[in-house]
């Protein structure tokens, strides 16, 4: 049974608080709030609305995170000490394991696409197996997403990333 599309609107979503750990703090009182919108069938992958206040704070990815800034400013700096400023319209992408220095200038709102990170030998054996698939019983639409390329089904054409 296929599971059902999540809408969500995360600059309106009503956020919970999700304080940072005191010791990641530097300067400020940043309080931090996040909901959770939706979580693959898997459960390595989640989606996650954020939002937090003026400080300076530690992050400590323990998962890849891809992120949208819907509002606000921050000045990120990454362990090589360069300083990126993101601001609405921003993406950017944090590997699980890195490390970075978050200035919120100005209350920040995101979208979190966060994923469990997979072993490389794993990832390469789901995508040989996905090519297997593929040639036995027709495409697989998870690795036609992964390419963005829109999934056909019965002659029907849907869109499944862009």
């Amino acid at each position: 049974m296929p599971h059902p599309v999540v809408f969500a609107v995360p600059a309106d979503t009503q956020l919970e608080s999700a304080p940072l750990p005191a010791d990641w703090i530097i300067e400020g009182e940043p309080q931090a709030r996040s909901k959770r919108l939706a979580t693959s069938p898997d459960g390595v992958s989640a989606v996650i609305a954020w939002s937090c206040s003026a400080g300076r704070f530690h992050w400590h990815y323990t998962v890849d995170e891809v992120l949208h800034i819907i509002s606000g400013e921050v000045l990120v700096t990454d362990e090589k000490g360069e300083c990126r400023r993101l601001a609405p319209g921003d993406v950017a992408y944090f590997p699980a394991g890195s490390h970075s220095v978050w200035h919120v200038i100005h209350e920040v709102k995101k979208l979190a696409i966060c994923r469990q990170s997979m072993p490389r030998p794993f990832g390469l054996a789901l995508r040989a197996w996905n090519k297997l698939a593929a040639m036995f019983a027709g495409p697989v639409e998870d690795e036609d997403a992964l390419e963005g390329k829109p999934a056909v089904s019965d002659g029907a054409e849907r869109v499944t990333a862009a």
